[in-house]
């Protein structure tokens, strides 16, 4: 199904400039749940799992797409939405390449600038977050400890993420941007510090493809 190019840029502005479920016991106080996000930043030096994310369209209904991520800190991470259409996000740990299959195009930013202070920095960055984020507790709701992070950046292109913990794995993710629209990631099958291949996160443009960089 082909999308229109500026619905594909605003997916990437989500998850990069404007942006895994852990199964566990029951939840945790809510006023830990700053140490639970700290704790797993620290501790979990690489991750993969698959990921539902949800954003409310314009026109009315729901988005949603899914797919499967990996990330090995520092700077590298793999985001690949596999439905309802293909487009892959891979960070090599200097620079961020975009790539939309349909359109056979590959967009490439400097990787500090792209991710910053982003909701890809909260989960797949360093753990310098006090630097980029104000936390503060936000209760609990659905089972889930609940984190507030709001970027100290006016040009962050979001107003605030909330993370929900359980057990001190993210589970979800919620994302307000500027205009008051907010996208769900929900993350299941979490697994953490694998030995993944180095492979995943070197990018090759496809032949043909159209490479903008930015």
């Amino acid at each position: 199904m082909t999308r229109p190019l500026r619905a594909r840029r605003r997916l990437l502005a989500g998850l990069v400039a404007g942006l895994a479920g852990g199964m566990g016991a029951q939840s945790v106080a809510a006023d830990t749940a700053i140490a639970q996000l700290r704790a797993f930043i620290t501790a979990t030096q690489s991750a993969r799992g698959t990921f539902t994310q949800r954003t409310a369209r314009s026109g009315g209904g729901v988005e949603t797409v899914t797919g499967v991520f990996a990330f090995q800190r520092p700077g590298r991470f793999r985001w690949e939405v596999r439905k309802p259409y293909d487009q892959l996000l891979v960070a090599d740990g200097e620079k961020l390449h975009f790539l939309d299959r349909e359109l056979n195009q590959v967009t490439v930013r400097r990787l500090g600038d792209a991710v910053g202070a982003s909701p890809a920095a909260l989960l797949f960055g360093g753990q310098e977050l006090d630097r980029a984020f104000t936390l503060s507790e936000s209760g609990a709701r659905d089972g889930l400890d609940w984190v507030l992070a709001v970027p100290r950046s006016r040009e962050a292109g979001f107003d605030r993420i909330l993370i929900g913990l359980r057990a001190g794995q993210p589970e979800q993710m919620e994302v307000r941007d500027a205009f008051g629209r907010t996208t769900v990631f929900a993350f299941s099958a979490l697994e953490r510090n694998p030995r993944l291949e180095a492979e995943l996160f070197r990018f090759t443009a496809p032949r043909g493809a159209d490479v903008v960089e930015q």
